[in-house]
């Protein structure tokens, strides 16, 4: 069986849906930041490193610095596969991060995404 195309995929191509997505919920690109900095550990100038160099999927969750403990937390549905059933690592990282997106999307509060 071979490979998911999203793990391929420059997560540059997929990190501006993120930024709109949540731009029209009225959320800005500074949330995503930081919801992408909780999952992954990336500081503002390391995510924007890992954006320019237009590394894979891959790459970009086998080079973050801390993944947060916390993120085995994040439960729900997201593109209608259930995240905490998800069995490859990879797969469930990014399922992680889509829910986390929608999650600030529909305006949750900030503490309640990152699980404070």
């Amino acid at each position: 069986m071979s490979e998911h195309r999203i793990y391929s995929t420059p997560f540059a191509a997929v990190y501006p849906l993120y930024v709109q997505k949540a731009e029209r919920k009225g959320r800005t690109r500074e949330e995503v930041d930081e919801v992408i900095g909780w999952l992954t550990g990336y500081d503002a100038a390391a995510l924007r490193r890992q954006i320019d160099a237009r590394v894979d999927f891959r790459a970009f969750f086998e080079a973050a610095p801390a993944p947060h403990p916390n993120a085995d937390l994040i439960k729900g549905v997201v593109c209608g596969v259930r995240v905490e059933d998800v069995e490859h690592p990879l797969m469930k990282r990014i399922r992680q991060l889509d829910k986390l997106v929608d999650e600030l999307a529909k305006g949750k509060a900030m503490g309640k995404i990152l699980r404070g």
